[in-house]
């Protein structure tokens, strides 16, 4: 692969991503400073930091959606996980957006858990693997702060029963060659994969088909899942709802330098693990990849570049309280006045007292995840 190229797919990240370049290739929009002023004043003045540092940067029919929002339409957000090992810090940031739009905008969520595809897509997990690891992920995202009376969890094998009457009506619109295009799918593959597709659709349209009613959809995800939903896209409007919105998030790097953060990637130590203990936290952040210079001397006098560092990627994703502390952060390690050891310690103390309030709150989660899981369809289809 040539040193300026890239490959971005919903199951692959390679390269040094120009994220720009990646946003034309997909056809998707600037999330402009006149959208971002519009979602700040129907929040109540305060964006997420997500939003704010500019890691989330592209959309798909954002601003439709708060306009309708504005007159009094309802939406919900709409995010999921494939259950194939324990969570890390990257996974985090699409279900702490949609925390937030539940928070700010009270809408609900809908999160799905897809055991199926991840037993259909890789090979060496086993059915009892995926039900595991989905139950433990689900743990992790409620963890978050989603409200009980709020939240719905489609868990697909669980689910089926509620996902399956629509997913008949979407799987007759989408194609096998469509499919075969997105993803690239081999002759090879197996049909549960090749079906999937139109399970992940079901949940963008199960609210209005529950309700009777138009509720638009709206999805937090890397930029690496939107082809999932371009087919969603394509098939919405035949079948009576509205296309989902999407807000797309660049990867955060992984701790060796990758360009995301990842659990499929050739070393454990590129991701910091929900269930990671304290010494191994440690571990993988003091031997992280930085921006920093060769020796102490060096970097005291030319400075490091924040822009290539995995720690900083780490500060501005989660770990800064506040927009000026992130910037005092990076106009310090620009100079040379904060030295990269410096750098991690304080990380890691943000780091660990993160850790432990989670394991906390995820403990009170398992009272109510089971409740959130819809196992029953609305009403005859």
């Amino acid at each position: 692969m040539p040193a300026d190229e890239f490959v971005v797919t919903p199951y692959e990240v390679r390269g040094k991503v120009d994220y720009d370049r990646l946003r034309e290739l997909f056809g998707t929009q600037e999330l402009s400073a006149e959208l971002l002023a519009r979602l700040r004043s129907l929040a109540g003045g305060e964006l997420h930091p997500l939003l704010s540092r500019g890691i989330y940067y592209s959309h798909r029919d954002l601003a439709p959606l708060l306009e309708a929002h504005a007159a009094g339409a309802p939406f919900f957000v709409y995010s999921g996980r494939g259950p194939s090992g324990p969570l890390h810090l990257s996974h985090l940031a699409q279900f702490d957006l949609c925390r937030w739009f539940q928070e700010r905008l009270h809408v609900p969520m809908y999160i799905q858990i897809t055991d199926d595809e991840k037993f259909w897509s890789r090979a060496g997990l086993t059915r009892e693997e995926t039900l595991r690891w989905g139950l433990e992920n689900l743990y992790d995202i409620l963890a978050l702060g989603f409200e009980p009376k709020r939240t719905h969890v489609f868990f697909d094998s669980r689910s089926i029963a509620a996902l399956y009457p629509l997913a008949i009506r979407v799987a007759r619109k989408i194609t096998y060659s469509s499919v075969k295009a997105v993803f690239g799918l081999e002759p090879s593959a197996n049909i549960g994969w090749i079906f999937y597709t139109a399970l992940q659709t079901v949940p963008c349209f199960w609210p209005s088909w529950a309700e009777g009613k138009t509720v638009r959809c709206l999805i937090p995800c890397g930029i690496d899942q939107d082809p999932h939903f371009r087919l969603t896209r394509d098939i919405a409007e035949g079948l009576g709802y509205p296309k989902p919105a999407l807000l797309h998030s660049r990867m955060i790097p992984g701790l060796l330098g990758e360009a995301a953060m990842s659990t499929t990637g050739s070393s454990e130590d590129s991701a910091l693990f929900l269930n990671d203990p304290p010494k191994t936290v440690e571990r993988k952040v003091r031997n992280a990849f930085t921006g920093g210079r060769a020796s102490v001397e060096e970097q005291r006098r030319l400075g490091a570049n924040p822009e290539i560092c995995s720690i900083w990627a780490l500060w501005r994703s989660r770990f800064a309280d506040s927009d000026e502390q992130l910037a005092r952060l990076t106009a310090d390690c620009r100079s040379g006045a904060l030295l990269c050891g410096d750098c991690k310690g304080q990380l890691l103390e943000r780091i660990h007292a993160f850790y432990r309030t989670h394991a906390e709150r995820r403990e009170k989660a398992k009272e109510w995840a089971e409740s959130a899981i819809v196992t029953e369809a609305p009403r005859p289809v």
